[in-house]
């Protein structure tokens, strides 16, 4: 199965529902629409529940639109973003990169699904 990995603090987000869209650069899992995915912690890939990939959307991250940046984690300002995302990938990132944002709906939650036992 396809996973997303999240950095913990958007993991609360992610469960609660307001964070519903994930942006994701150089794709090399080819999420696409109607996909189910695991969800996880990005350091210890702990699963944290399941998703539907309901829409996905490619374009150059200065095309960005308000209804693309719906459900995802705001940022002050496109610098902003992009400096983020140069973190990330440890690449430079800026309003030529292409994104992948994934829309999901969560389906389930919880532990009980242990991926990489400790």
């Amino acid at each position: 199965m396809k996973s997303l990995k999240f950095r913990a603090y958007l993991m609360p987000k992610v469960l609660s529902g307001e964070k519903y869209s994930t942006w994701r650069l150089f794709d090399d899992k080819d999420i696409q629409e109607g996909n189910e995915v695991d969800l996880l912690e990005f350091v210890t890939n702990r699963y944290f529940g399941n998703a539907t990939v309901t829409k996905v959307v490619e374009k150059p991250m200065g095309e960005l639109t308000a209804e693309d940046k719906a459900g995802h984690e705001e940022f002050d300002s496109d610098e902003q973003m992009y400096e983020v995302y140069t973190t990330y990938y440890k690449q430079p990132v800026g309003p030529e990169t292409f994104v992948k944002v994934i829309w999901f709906e969560l389906r389930k939650q919880g532990k009980e699904k242990q991926l990489f036992p400790k």
